[in-house]
């Protein structure tokens, strides 16, 4: 992870293939993706997700590199157009060509049309959703949990619980067992269960991206347990000649991707921190 002496100098990866990572975003910048996480990542966790905001210094990092890349984009298994909303996304010079991954890339928002593009959900989110309060009384954890409409998902979280990992832990089973009946699977996160809909998840978005922008190399960032199939798809493009770099923006509750990352960084701040001085080393 290594150190650095004045504000401009990158941090060095603690991997060799991180390093190479790195080095080859730095030689051909053109042909460099920049995918980030939302939550946690560039957007401090909040109890409420509803009041979650980006980091105040996010989009204006984000604006001074992305016309040095080849593209900037945002993957989230929130919907698109929330995670524009909470990111302040819309509209900012520098960002015209961004692009937002919501719901683990089946809806995708474009910066350059403004506009959200998403198939059909899938009937068995309804079927969930009609089950799911039952389900939370049955098992003596409605006190605390509460239910995060996403649309095409829904999601439990327990973290205003008073005892928020006993409640995660207890949900599991029921929510898996509520979510296979309908066809549906469940995402766990940092004090959260997502129900949704299988066969999209980030490394999958981040892959048909990456082959979308004929990509070189790639940086990819995350906090969270949702995040590994898209460090999986940078590990699988490693292997097939992609160099790419694994940042975490670090928290103590998902280690998981600490050990997995190249180069850990101190949570949203951190990776800002990360993305100026990657801008300022571009030049």
């Amino acid at each position: 992870m290594g150190s650095h002496q004045d504000s401009t100098s990158l941090p060095t990866p603690a991997t060799p293939a991180g390093r190479a990572g790195l080095a080859a975003i730095l030689e051909r910048p053109e042909r460099a993706v920049i995918a980030l996480d939302f939550d946690g990542t560039l957007a401090p966790i909040v109890p409420d997700p509803d009041r979650a905001r980006a980091h105040p210094d996010a989009v204006p990092a984000l604006a001074a590199l992305a016309p040095k890349v080849a593209a900037v984009t945002v993957v989230t298994g929130r919907p698109a157009g929330v995670a524009v909303r909470n990111g302040g996304f819309a509209g900012v010079p520098g960002l015209e060509h961004l692009v937002v991954l919501g719901h683990y890339g089946a809806e995708r928002w474009d910066a350059a049309t403004g506009t959200v593009t998403a198939p059909e959900p899938d009937p068995g989110v309804a079927a969930v959703r009609a089950e799911l309060p039952g389900v939370l009384d049955g098992v003596g954890a409605w006190h605390g949990t509460w239910i995060e409409e996403k649309g095409r998902a829904l999601a439990v979280h327990t973290r205003r619980a008073s005892d928020p990992q006993a409640a995660f832990e207890a949900l599991r089973d029921p929510l898996t067992a509520l979510a296979t009946r309908h066809g549906l699977i469940v995402e766990p996160g940092r004090m959260v269960l997502e129900l949704r809909p299988p066969g999209m998840d980030k490394g999958v978005a981040l892959l048909d991206h990456l082959r979308e922008r004929d990509a070189a190399s790639v940086l990819y960032a995350g906090d969270d347990l949702g995040d590994l199939p898209a460090y999986a798809a940078v590990d699988k493009v490693r292997a097939d000649g992609t160099p790419g770099l694994l940042v975490c923006s670090g928290s103590e509750e998902v280690p998981e991707l600490e050990e997995r990352a190249d180069l850990v960084v101190k949570g949203p701040a951190g990776v800002v921190d990360l993305l100026n001085r990657l801008a300022a080393a571009l030049g």
